[in-house]
């Protein structure tokens, strides 16, 4: 898709003033002017809106929180990953899902990519920098400045909020009938199209918590299960292996599983491993029926360069290996495990494993721990424009979608531009739709 602007030739009518609620007492159906209603006021949902009122639409964004934006200040606490700096040919490449179509995130990211987003910042008069491992984050490494502006910019340009209310379905007609409850008390509204940008099922306590997933079932969407993504990896520790390395790092390590492999640092937990490297391995983790994971300890060393480097050892080989190879003290307490297990007889056969630590894995942890999920919408119920084919005038984006993708910037520049395609796709449906849905 390729536009002149970022609103083609889409025009509508500046909506009306705030002071109108979208809902008529007692729960009734209320004949408010909403051209789109979009669901949710995550990175997703907010974008959706943005580029929508910027082009006129009467726009009016819901959400079952108090304020918007709460998994946008959850980022923060990090600096605010908003993307990365990285070739945009290597970028497209860090997206994954079961069915999704040939070239689409190329597309998505050449739509609204890692320069549309730096520059978006900067029209918020937020300065962005790159750091050395290509992260790109706000000047000031905090979040809330950059979402005060930008709901600032929203009002202004005619969005309304309306908040504490949880979407509770959809009922089609000469316009979307859009129904939600707040205080247990059930409320209707209309729109001629709706972006549902709810978001996947980590961090509940921010409303990401996968309660659309039964909505949209009833519908006939077919959706992939919500499923734990960057997250830990639980494992068997012996209580020494706990006691010696709990809260300890693996640093600059490979960590192969499958035929793929990742680089950088994992932390020992009580119940398992943490870490990027991890996370990076996820879907790959997920497809085994027993995963697991082979740590090299010493990426920059051979087997036989690890062997010479022992010397003359006859006994206590990690002992000697611990200052030798310089091997930290979770990795020594890990190899000290085995060693229980099964001794080291010789300065190769601890150099065997040092190169290529077996670690059987459990499973993943709960979804509500995971700092993204992966599931939802399956591609093919969705059109290039987004919109669910089965349910016209209706649009998805952000993690509700079934995309997978690393921490590094991806997560959020994945919800910035799939809200721009989104709301794009509900502009151009509100300008050719037919009179009547369903």
């Amino acid at each position: 898709m390729s536009l002149p602007g970022p609103c083609g030739n889409r025009r509508f009518p500046l909506p009306p003033g705030e002071a109108q609620s979208p809902f008529r007492p007692a729960g009734d159906l209320f004949r408010f002017d909403i051209d789109i209603a979009i669901i949710g006021g995550g990175p997703a949902g907010l974008r959706a809106a943005e580029v929508a009122a910027s082009c006129g639409a009467s726009v009016t964004v819901f959400d079952a929180k108090r304020s918007v934006g709460r998994k946008f200040l959850v980022a923060g606490r990090g600096g605010l990953n908003l993307t990365h700096a990285e070739p945009a040919e290597a970028f497209s490449t860090r997206y994954s899902g079961d069915d999704q179509p040939t070239g689409i995130w190329e597309s998505l990211l050449t739509e609204f990519g890692p320069e549309a987003l730096r520059q978006w910042a900067a029209e918020l008069g937020v300065e962005t920098f790159a750091a050395s491992s290509g992260r790109v984050y706000p000047r000031d490494l905090k979040s809330a400045n950059l979402l005060r502006r930008w709901v600032h910019r929203l009002r202004e340009s005619g969005v309304r909020f309306v908040l504490n209310q949880r979407w509770t379905g959809l009922q089609p007609g000469d316009r979307w009938q859009v129904r939600f409850e707040s205080n247990e008390e059930l409320r209707t509204v209309e729109a001629d199209a709706v972006i549902l940008a709810l978001g996947g099922g980590s961090w509940p306590e921010t409303g990401s918590d996968g309660g659309w997933v039964s909505v949209l079932e009833q519908s006939g969407v077919n959706l992939a299960p919500l499923v734990s993504s960057n997250c830990g990896w639980e494992t068997n520790w012996s209580p020494g292996v706990i006691a010696q390395a709990e809260g300890k790092p693996l640093k600059n390590v490979t960590v192969r599983a499958g035929d793929a492999t990742a680089v950088g640092e994992l932390l020992v937990t009580r119940y398992g491993l943490e870490g990027g490297t991890i996370y990076k391995l996820g879907s790959v983790l997920r497809s085994m029926a027993e995963p697991e994971i082979f740590i090299d300890f010493k990426p920059t060393h051979s087997v036989a360069q690890l062997v010479q480097k022992l010397g003359v050892c006859h006994r206590n080989f990690l002992d000697e290996a611990r200052s030798r190879w310089r091997l930290g003290d979770a990795a020594v307490a890990i190899l000290g495990n085995l060693s229980v297990q099964v001794p080291f007889t010789s300065a190769d056969s601890l150099a065997q494993v040092v190169k290529a630590c077996r670690i059987r894995l459990n499973g993943p942890r709960p979804i509500a721990e995971a700092i993204s999920s992966a599931g939802g919408v399956r591609w093919s119920e969705l059109d290039h424009s987004l919109m669910i084919r089965r349910l016209p005038g209706v649009f998805v984006a952000g993690e509700m979608i079934d995309w997978d993708a690393p921490t590094g910037g991806y997560l959020m520049q994945g919800c910035f531009a799939t809200g721009t395609r989104a709301a794009r796709g509900a502009l151009d449906w509100l300008q050719s739709r037919p009179a009547t849905i369903g």
